[in-house]
């Protein structure tokens, strides 16, 4: 199971929200420094994979793209990159910053047609599709705007488009540092053509544990790292890269 160290931007800074509200952010600047220092940092304790959310740009007040681009620059690792990626022409400017991957939240949904263009450029691995669920339904638009799909709907939908790789992430977990949705995460990775990235609630090394038990492909580590719950290294050296 890969462990994706995550870099959420706002204002050029690295926060964590708690449940995707604004009002909960907490920079951690004087921690970790500026995101480029952070990601040299995760680089340095074994990242194999960086997870990079712009949250000024799903909100809709603005972007990090030139900080995403300093980071692809200055440290050798692949990258991937979600919110606010409206259309093909905002996935395509930050795959020329050098990232590897972008994640599709209201894009897929709205234009699932934009998946396979940006797959055709970019490679079959090029898009992550975003499952980000409360209750059971699936959240878009900076976890603002509820769609008609559950997790296994859109399962069912994109894996017939030819996506293999979700991001699932449950909001009501999310920041909570409680564990994760272990539920919804054990029924997906039952899609055969489907590989699970899972996000939200980590808190310990247990909880890597058990994801990794149930089969994920990779787990996103946020407020956990900045936290000091445990660190990027400890992790590695007992649950996998």
């Amino acid at each position: 199971m890969q462990l994706i160290p995550a870099i959420d931007l706002m204002g050029g800074k690295i926060v964590r929200l708690t449940k995707g509200q604004v009002e909960t952010a907490k920079t951690y600047e004087k921690q970790f420094g500026t995101p480029v220092e952070a990601a040299k940092r995760w680089h340095d304790e074994g990242a194999g994979k960086l997870h990079i959310i712009d949250l000024d740009a799903a909100f809709g007040i603005g972007n990090n793209h030139a900080v995403i681009a300093e980071v692809a620059r200055n440290v050798a690792l692949p990258i991937q990159v979600g919110g606010g990626i409206r259309n093909y022409e905002i996935a395509q400017k930050l795959f020329e910053t050098g990232i590897t991957q972008v994640i599709l939240g209201a894009l897929a949904f709205s234009d699932p047609s934009a998946i396979k263009k940006i797959q055709q450029k970019f490679g079959k691995e090029s898009v992550i599709v975003a499952l980000d669920n409360k209750d059971g339904q699936v959240m878009v638009e900076g976890w603002r705007t509820k769609t008609a799909m559950t997790v296994d709907d859109a399962l069912d939908k994109f894996t017939a488009l030819g996506v293999n790789r979700f991001l699932i992430t449950s909001i009501a977990q999310d920041g909570m540092l409680s564990g994760p949705d272990l539920q919804t995460l054990s029924s997906a990775v039952l899609y055969p053509n489907a590989k699970i990235i899972a996000a939200g609630g980590i808190g310990s090394i247990g909880d890597l544990a058990a994801l990794k038990d149930i089969g994920v492909e990779g787990a996103v580590i946020g407020k956990a790292l900045y936290e000091g719950r445990f660190t990027l290294k400890e992790a590695i050296e007992k649950i996998g890269v």
